[in-house]
Parts: structure tokens; C-alpha cells; sequence
């Protein structure tokens, strides 16, 4: 679909609404951190080491990754509106098991389970895709993940006010009753978008060998993997510095965690008024340096002895505005290196990008030990930030010297 398409809302016959696209996304990044203040109390609850519980995050985006794999391909065959539905109906089962869950083992397993929600955001944006051509797919996707955005500013910030009044089951009870109600939602406005193809799944999956031999998909995937690594390794680190490094209670972590999404909001708006004109690869340069530069000054004042949790959370907003640059923009360059692969871009794409944020929250975890400060974090996090710098450069110079 290359013109604007007709849209209108529960009509199955046309594409989904803007907001179905934006809550479906918005729904998967809620299930990633909106309980992340609950982890000390449900260590406690469970009775398990506090490292165990942090793995909820890790592996949580571990298996998120691996899914992406098979999400692509399958969407490109069967469509995208039935695997959407498939997996918002088994995410609000998993829920039920983490809610019911009497050890941590048993929480574990249904908590990696709750991945399948990845269906959500893998497939919005290839439904993004398949809606309008790339420069638009760009602006309307930054403008789908500014609405997504909001996730990250209110969930912690939700998840501390209800882990104080109603323990950690708070959380997953609230996402049970939005996984439902996203369920309900897609069933009557999720129109199909997908173009149709003779395709079998095994012809689809052999279709990974003509990206994986792309360098632009690879140059695009890896700016938007190691952009968004440094979030992922905030996620995994984050906690630690706030609780445990300046002592900040549940309620306040979750306040200050929203740092990063007040900037991705803002990153998202600029993305979403400004690609169609500036163009995608400039917007991914100017987000993978936004993202460096919060980071150095975060070291700056560090190093100086000004480090405080208004300092390092205040410069994670940073982190965001530029990954709300780099991510959407990125994202469409990546469909479409291959336009007839979408869905099977999208989903190689993000599990390139949640399995190496898994690697890295894990990293994070493993590396902030009692007395540790900020540091290593803020190291982990720099590392993966210049490494997206370097990938979008690359994507512009291969441009430039094929004059594309």
C-alpha cells in the first residue's frame, strides 16, 4: 500500500487505527518494565536471591528475541492480524500463571512465557510498513513510538505506586486487565495488512539468507541494536542504582526511571515531524550522537564528584531523546532494504536487538555488585552507544559510494 490507506476504526475491512498500532506496541514495552520496582519485594516474597529475580528481565528479553525469529516469517505467510491475536491471548495466560506462581522457579517460567507479547511490537511496526513507503513508515512510526513512549515514563513509576499499596501483584494484575482489553481492541479494528503470498513457512524462512546478505539491513540493524543496548543495559542496571547505591525507595525509583522515556517521547516527536523531510539516515546520525554525548557528560559529572541520582537519572534522558531518534528511523531503514520482507525483517531485526539487550541486561546485572557505583554501567552503556555511531556512519558511506 503506497497511497495514504483508507482507515477506519473496528472496520476489519481496512487497516488498523493509528492508536490500535500504538497500544499493541505500548502494551509489549509495559510488560517490560512496569514491575521492575517489585523486584527487592517480590526476592522477598519468593524467598530467592535478588539476582535471581533480576533475571526476570533477562531472560524475559531473551526469549522475546529468540520468538522475533519466527514471528517475521510467520506473519509474512499467515498475516499479521491472527499471530497478533495468538499471542496477546497466550501473553494474558501467561499473566495468570505469574500471578498464581507459588515459587520463583514457577514465576520464572511463566514470566519468560509473557514474551510472547513481543507479537505486538515486532508486527505493529511491519504493519507500519506494509500501510506506507519508507519515508512516511519513518514518520508515522516515530509518532507510534511517541505514544509508545508514555510506557516507559508512567509504567515504573505505576509499578512503584502499586508494589507499595498492593505488593507486586498489583502489576500483573493491571496487565492482565490491559492485555484483555488490547485482545478485545485488536479483535475488532486489526484489519489485515500483509500482502498475500504463495509462499510455505519453510519458503519464508528461506528468505533470511537475501537480508543477511544485505549490508544496509546490517548497518541499520546494528544502529538500532546498539542505540537501543544501552537502554536495555539500563534496564538491567538502573535498579541496582537506584536502590542500592543512593537508597531510593520503590515509589521513587519508579519516578526517576521514567528519565529515559521523558526524552524518547521527545526523540519520537522529532522523528515523527521531522524524518520525511531530513531523511532517515540523518536522523539515526544525530540519535546515535544525542545518546554518546548524554553518556559522556553523565561521566563528566561523575568523575568530577557531582554523581547524585538526579545527575544520572537526569542524563538518561538523553539516552532516550536520541534512541527516539535513532530506533524508528533505523526500524524503517531496515524493512526497507527489502520491502516484500516486512514482517521477516522486523522480526530478524528485533531479535537482533532484544536478544543482544538481553545479553546486556544480564551484563549489567552481573557486573553491579555491593559497593559498586555507576560506572560499570555507564561503561557498558557507552561502549554499546558508540558502536551504534559507527554502524549508521557505515550505512552512509556505503550510500554515498553507491550513490544511492
Amino acid at each position: 500500500m503506497n497511497s495514504k490507506p483508507v482507515v477506519r476504526y473496528f472496520n476489519r475491512a481496512t487497516p488498523p487505527h493509528l492508536t490500535t498500532l500504538i497500544f499493541l506496541a505500548g502494551l509489549s514495552a509495559l510488560a517490560m518494565n512496569i514491575f521492575l520496582p517489585s523486584l527487592p519485594g517480590m526476592a522477598a516474597y519468593f524467598q530467592v536471591d535478588y539476582a535471581f529475580m533480576q533475571l526476570s528481565v533477562a531472560l524475559y528479553l531473551g526469549v522475546n528475541g529468540a520468538l522475533q525469529i519466527f514471528v517475521g516469517p510467520l506473519s509474512d505467510k499467515y498475516g499479521r492480524r491472527p499471530i497478533i491475536l495468538t499471542g496477546v491471548g497466550l501473553f494474558c495466560l501467561a499473566t495468570i500463571g505469574c500471578l498464581l506462581a507459588t515459587s520463583g522457579t514457577m514465576f520464572m517460567v511463566f514470566r519468560m512465557l509473557q514474551a510472547v507479547i513481543a507479537v505486538a511490537m515486532v508486527l505493529s511496526r511491519a504493519v507500519v510498513r506494509d500501510m506506507v513507503p519508507a519515508d512516511k513508515a519513518a514518520s508515522m512510526m516515530g509518532f507510534v513510538t511517541m505514544g509508545m513512549s508514555l510506557v516507559p515514563m508512567l509504567g515504573p513509576a505505576t509499578g512503584g505506586f502499586l508494589e507499595e499499596h498492593f505488593g507486586w501483584h498489583g502489576s500483573f494484575v493491571a496487565l492482565l486487565v490491559l492485555g484483555i482489553i488490547m485482545f478485545t481492541v485488536a479483535w475488532f479494528d486489526l484489519g489485515e495488512t500483509a500482502p498475500k503470498t504463495d509462499n510455505t513457512v519453510l519458503q519464508q524462512f528461506k528468505e533470511y539468507p537475501e537480508l543477511l546478505k544485505a549490508p544496509r539491513f546490517w548497518g541499520y540493524c546494528m544502529a538500532s541494536a546498539f542505540g537501543s543496548g544501552a537502554f536495555f543495559a539500563y534496564l538491567g542496571g538502573a535498579p541496582f542504582v537506584g536502590l542500592t547505591v543512593y537508597g531510593m525507595s520503590p515509589g521513587e525509583l519508579g519516578l526517576y526511571f521514567a528519565a529515559p522515556g521523558i526524552g524518547y517521547f521527545s526523540g519520537n516527536f522529532i522523528s515523527g515531524t521531522f524524518s520525511a523531510r531530513v531523511g532517515i539516515n540523518r536522523m539515526v546520525l544525530w540519535g546515535a550522537m544525542t545518546v554518546v554525548l548524554g553518556l559522556c557528560l553523565s561521566f563528566a559529572l561523575n568523575l568530577s564528584g557531582h554523581g547524585s541520582a538526579v545527575a544520572f537519572f537526569g542524563c538518561m534522558a538523553f539516552v532516550g531523546l536520541g534512541n527516539g531518534m535513532t530506533i524508528p528511523n533505523a526500524t524503517a531503514g531496515m524493512l526497507s532494504v527489502r520491502p516484500h520482507l516486512a514482517g521477516t525483517a522486523s522480526g530478524l531485526g528485533g531479535t537482533m536487538m532484544i536478544g543482544g539487550g538481553a545479553a546486556l541486561s544480564a551484563l549489567a546485572g552481573a557486573m553491579l555488585k555491593p559497593g559498586s557505583t555507576e560506572l560499570p554501567l555507564l561503561s557498558i552503556m557507552m561502549a554499546t552507544a558508540l558502536l551504534s555511531l559507527v554502524s549508521i556512519l557505515f550505512v552512509i558511506h556505503r550510500e554515498q559510494r553507491l550513490g544511492l
